[in-house]
């Protein structure tokens, strides 16, 4: 009889389930020196955010960084909410792609005033 193993019976893993997400903050990181440094040319009327990439599902990584579990400081203690309108249309993708994504994301909303901080 041919011996079995789990690994023949358990599901592929998938292939694009990382995900880049959007974090809104509270103003007052605005007013942080090294924030400021990172942000030259911000727009206070404009948010300031943070930009992330994920394996998990993002709803449950933000309160893994509200929880402080492998959190960003910045949002363990300003962050607000999600804003789904900035990422959920990227979402999902490989790890190669959601790495870069993270970069280009941090840089597009840079360049359009928002205050950015995370984006690695």
């Amino acid at each position: 009889m041919k011996r079995r193993t789990l690994r023949k019976f358990s599901a592929a893993p998938a292939k694009d389930h990382h995900n880049v997400y959007v974090v809104l903050l509270d103003s007052a990181v605005g007013k942080i020196r090294k924030v400021k440094v990172l942000n030259p040319n911000r727009d206070p009327a404009k948010p300031c955010v943070y930009v992330g990439m994920t394996g998990l599902p993002v709803q449950k990584r933000f309160e893994n960084h509200k929880r402080g579990i492998k959190s960003s400081s910045l949002v363990r203690r300003y962050g607000l909410r999600l804003l789904p309108e900035l990422y959920e249309h990227l979402n999902p993708m490989p790890y190669e792609a959601a790495v870069q994504m993270e970069r280009d994301l941090t840089e597009d909303l840079r360049r359009a005033g928002y205050t950015v901080v995370g984006g690695h």
